[in-house]
């Protein structure tokens, strides 16, 4: 299961979430998002989880807790809604 994990604290590592979600099981893969010019994190990421149990509890467990001094909304990833294409106004 693919678990998105927002509001996040800019410090937050992908170690910090590989960490956390590890106590509820196997984490696949964890991923912060970062803006593509500053680098900077944009203060969301997602962790993917291959046992939907774990997957569950972590989500029931860590969704409104504090992580490095912020509060996090866990929720399970909704997929990417397709988009038009950019048009360039030149």
């Amino acid at each position: 299961m693919n678990i998105y994990i927002g509001n996040l604290a800019y410090t937050v590592t992908e170690d910090d979430l590989r960490d956390a979600f590890s106590e509820f099981g196997e984490v696949a893969n964890a991923s912060i998002i970062n803006d593509k010019f500053s680098g900077r994190s944009k203060g969301f990421g997602f962790v993917e989880m291959p046992k939907d149990s774990e997957a569950s509890e972590a989500i029931e467990s860590l969704n409104g807790k504090e992580l490095n001094g912020r509060t996090v909304t866990v929720n399970e990833a909704k997929p990417r809604e397709e988009r038009a294409p950019r048009r360039d106004r030149y």
